[in-house]
């Protein structure tokens, strides 16, 4: 495998959030590439018409009945549209803001008991920043000698941290920013698909499990905290520059309700389900516009990453089960790279200790995020010079 070093415009996963200097960034820098002209169309109409597509999606994995058919769905079914050169669109806002679902559902899930494992999992935390450093030591030279791209591409594509952050990061870096945006794409979609197959044929997990109330069940007035618990959370987490603030935002703030013995409910099952249906949605579109050189480039060094992360993840499980710090299916979860809100659907469908997983989740983004850039530089990873 080669990777390209060129400045081309890149594609990714559909439907940022807008508004702060960052998201602009990565909206810029995440606008599909076509790959021939694409039909004259309103952004309404292709809109609607991935809507369509992914709700296809919904149907045929139900009938066929497949595991989660609401996030497999619509992530299958846009990835083959996307494939076959159909002018997909994201949501824009209304995606981000079911992600807040996800974060809504991990605050209300804490408790002071669950509050008092958290010293227990410290010795579980600090095997993260090891975690880390492994996957970069194997992953930098895969990217840079292996697959021969750039040092800045080959920094970034390596570090197992949010989408959107690597992307603008390597692209301030001076990195290709259409192959960091299709390698970790391709890291989450892999992860995705194969996590759920590994749950339940090894480890005996079922992804049945009550993702919460239905609709009818929960109060009219914790549906109400819930909606403000969202808005407050991410909004207010934008305002002050967090991090994922549209999970990190929502679940900060139904935390404090829920710990407070003000929130008593997580958000209805038709809630998660929602959630899951633009994350699978935006999955899938996220390669709109890809070419078959990046197939053969980009999306293969991705898959063949997939793989070392599998065996590196793999040994860290082991690890924590080893010396008894978590139970094998939250181990997995927990160490498994893929994005943040994808595991914690993962882990709500198969019961898992909600709490460890986030947190483990959540240190690894703050280590890639604070780290990444600094340790660059260290690592000869310099930005390009302005003239």
């Amino acid at each position: 495998m080669a990777g390209g070093t060129g400045t081309a415009r890149p594609a990714g996963p559909a439907g940022l959030a807008k508004g702060t200097r960052t998201n602009r960034v990565a909206d810029a820098c995440l606008q599909p590439r076509p790959t021939m002209p694409l039909p004259a169309a309103a952004p309404t109409a292709r809109t609607a018409m991935t809507l369509a597509i992914a709700a296809a999606g919904v149907a045929l994995f139900h009938l066929a009945g497949l595991p989660l058919p609401f996030l497999f769905g619509p992530m299958f079914a846009c990835l083959v549209a996307a494939l076959l050169g159909a002018p997909l669109r994201g949501t824009g806002q209304v995606a981000v803001a079911a992600r807040t679902i996800l974060g809504l559902a991990v605050g209300a899930s804490l408790t002071p008991a669950l509050m008092g494992k958290v010293t227990p999992m410290l010795a579980s935390v600090a095997l993260v920043p090891v975690y880390i450093v492994l996957i970069g030591a194997v992953g930098v030279p895969f990217f840079r000698r292996v697959c021969g791209y750039d040092a800045a591409t080959a920094w970034y594509a390596a570090m197992p941290g949010g989408l959107q952050d690597m992307i603008i990061f390597g692209t301030e870096a001076g990195g290709n920013t259409r192959a960091l945006s299709l390698i970790h794409a391709t890291r989450v979609l892999m992860i995705v698909t194969v996590a759920p197959v590994i749950l339940i044929h090894g480890f005996g997990a079922s992804l049945d499990q009550p993702m919460g109330a239905p609709a009818a069940d929960v109060p009219l007035h914790e549906m109400a905290l819930l909606a403000l618990a969202a808005l407050v959370g991410w909004k207010g987490g934008e305002r002050i520059g967090l991090f994922g603030a549209s999970i990190l935002g929502p679940l900060l703030v139904s935390g404090v309700l829920s710990l407070s013995g003000i929130l008593h409910y997580r958000p209805p099952a038709e809630a998660i389900m929602l959630a899951q249906f633009f994350i699978g949605l935006g999955i899938g579109a996220g390669y709109v516009g890809v070419t078959p050189r990046e197939l053969r480039q980009d999306v293969a060094a991705g898959i063949a990453f997939v793989a070392i992360l599998a065996t590196i993840a793999a040994v860290m499980t082991e690890i924590a089960v080893i010396f008894g710090l978590a139970g094998p299916v939250e181990a997995f979860l927990a160490f498994a790279p893929g994005g943040q809100a994808e595991m914690t659907v993962l882990a709500i469908v198969a019961g898992a200790d909600l709490g460890y997983v986030v947190v483990h989740h959540l240190a690894r983004m703050l280590v890639v995020i604070a780290g990444a850039p600094l340790a660059s530089r260290f690592a000869g990873v310099r930005p390009p010079r302005r003239r």
